[in-house]
This record gives C-alpha cells, structure tokens and sequence, in this order.
C-alpha cells in the first residue's frame, strides 16, 4: 500500500499519563480509514497530533511523504489537513455561508472568491437552501454538515472527521454516510473516530483500534469484528457470534 497519511511510532503523554503510545499506521490515498475504539483510548488526542495541534512526544507524522508533525494547525491547514470537532464549533453569530467562508479565507482568498468558494461548498453539502441562516439557528445534524463544509473550504487532501455521525437518526447518519463517501468520490482522503459501529463498519475500507492508548489491532471491518481481542475490549458480546 502507498501510504498518503503515516503515523510513525507516536506517543504523547500529558501530565504523565500517556494517552498515545508508540502508535503506527498508514493510510492509503482516497482511503477511508476508521479510528475505534472505547472512551479514553486516545483517538481524539491522535487527531490532535495529525492535525498539529499538538506535538507528539515521539514519533512523527508524515502527509505524502513530508513531516507535519510539530508545526502547528495553520501549518498542517496549509499542508493539506482539515477536521471537524466532536463539539461543534460553529460561529454562532455568523450566517452559514460567513461560517464556510472563514475556511475559504484560510487559503488567502479574497471575499468574493470566498464567498464563491463557500456558496459552492455548501450546494455540496446539502446546505444551499440554508446560505443566510444564522449558524446558531441550524438543527443538529446541519450543524455538523456545517462543520464538514468550513473544512472543506479549505480545500484540504486529508480530512479527519470526529464523532460526525454520532447521535442522528438513521436517516440523518445515512446522509452523513452519503456525504463522507462523496467526499472521498473527490480525492479527499478521510479518517474517521466514531463509535456507530452499524454504521461505521460498511463505510470504512479499514479500520485502527485503540486500546489505552495503543494500537491493538488494524484491518479490515471483517476482521476486526471477528477479533477476539476487540470484542472483549470494545465491541462486546454481541459481536462474538
């Protein structure tokens, strides 16, 4: 496999208790990949790491070949890395479309490019109809369309999405799921935390799950349902059979 994102040995520990530990793994360009695991396994400190909003302790992380880690978010925004929080984290006094065009303006573009750029967005995230509408007026499941597309007005290579699709219906989580695969359909690259399984593993073309930590197994979605070790420690009985 051509690795397009590699997390080589990373480790980061904060006040002593290590919430990654020599973790590696790499994902392949256009590939969804799938970061699992229970509460406190240490996905969300990773994504912190890859998108640069920390720095690992050890280890690095390359994007197509060139070392991101440790030069901060506006540097890995440049370089191509875009996420969405699992809080949302909307401009709640801004309209939609001024939300969108703040990720456009991280690419220098000027206003009228920006607004462009973001009216463009939005017709791709299913927010067209919703361009002049107040971000803090915005139901759930907008709001995280929301997210997705401020990041991708940044025209990123590498999109790393947390906890996207956690708390919708199933027909909300069918158009996040929709919207995920169109935007990979783009040459975006995409990983993923979320703790639907039903709805993550046939999404996914692979998956890393965590432990404490630690990477405790990578594979397919066929195999890491069948894993012993992940079932016991993550996906439960249910899961056995």
């Amino acid at each position: 496999m051509t690795a397009f994102l590699s997390v080589c040995s990373v480790s980061k520990a904060f006040g002593g208790v290590s919430a990654n530990v020599d973790i590696s793994f790499d994902v392949a360009p256009g590939e969804i990949l799938g970061l699992i695991g229970p509460n406190g396994a240490g996905k969300t400190s990773l994504f912190n790491v890859i998108s640069g909003e920390v720095s690992p302790d050890r280890g690095e992380v390359l994007l197509d070949g060139a070392a991101i880690s440790g030069r901060g978010p506006v540097a890995c925004a440049r370089a191509g890395v875009a996420r969405t929080f699992q809080v949302v984290r909307s401009f709640d006094g801004m309209t939609v479309l001024e939300n969108v065009m703040v990720g456009a303006f991280a690419r220098g573009a000027r206003p009228r490019e920006a607004m462009r750029a973001a009216q463009d967005v939005l017709d791709f995230a299913g927010l067209a109809g919703r361009t002049d509408t107040p971000a803090h007026q915005l139901t759930p499941p907008e709001k995280r369309r929301l997210e997705i597309a401020r990041a991708l007005a940044t025209r990123p290579r590498l999109l790393l999405l947390d906890e996207m699709l956690t708390g919708l219906t199933p027909t909300e989580a069918a158009g996040g799921v929709a919207l995920i695969r169109a935007v990979r359909d783009q040459g975006i690259t995409v990983v993923m935390v979320e703790h639907v399984m039903e709805v993550l593993l046939p999404l996914v073309d692979r998956a890393v799950v965590l432990n404490l930590g630690r990477v405790l197994m990578q594979g397919t979605p066929a195999e890491v349902v069948r894993h012993p070790d992940v079932i016991r420690a993550y996906l439960g009985d249910k899961y056995a059979a």
